[in-house]
């Protein structure tokens, strides 16, 4: 399978990593490490987060509602992407979801925004957020998550950095 240019297999699992600010913490790298895609739900906070993910492994990204400017405008609002036989829709904000992902052949929906991380399945859908992986916020625990897929199947790990 190839994903952003590079010829990838399916066995291992997808980073997924969101609300980074313009931060990369060394963390994250580490445990985004052995990703064979990753997805940043938005709120990337400049190019050079993406460059960063971009030494890992392929990265499909999308803009979040903070991401302003020329290098933000050329990120989509929503992407839909494939990793093995999964069909994975990604957006930043969970509350602007316009389609019915299980009719639309999705099996992930990947968002962001609200800081906190959740793996729920929902009528066969498998709902993650991966939480934030910048700067602290509420008092919530900064994370990222691991998504796995093995042929249909898809289950995710939510990895806490701090």
């Amino acid at each position: 399978m190839t994903v952003g240019g590079r010829e990838v297999s399916a066995g291992n699992f997808v980073g997924v990593i969101s609300d980074t600010h313009g931060l990369v913490r060394p963390e994250a790298l580490e445990a985004l490490r052995g990703s064979e895609l990753i997805i940043h739900a938005g709120d990337v906070g400049g190019p050079e987060v993406l460059e960063a993910l971009r030494r890992v492994a392929p990265v499909v990204a999308v803009r979040g509602n903070n991401d302003r400017g020329e290098w933000a405008e050329a990120l989509p609002v929503y992407e839909a992407t494939q990793f093995g036989e999964t069909f994975i829709y990604v957006l930043h904000d969970l509350k602007e979801l316009d389609i019915a992902p299980a009719a639309a052949g999705f099996r992930v929906v990947v968002s962001g925004h609200s800081h906190r991380a959740v793996a729920e399945e929902r009528r066969g859908v498998l709902f993650l957020n991966p939480g934030s992986a910048g700067p602290r916020r509420f008092k919530l625990p900064v994370t990222l998550a691991r998504l796995k897929v093995r042929g249909g199947d898809a289950s995710a790990e939510i990895i806490k950095l701090l």
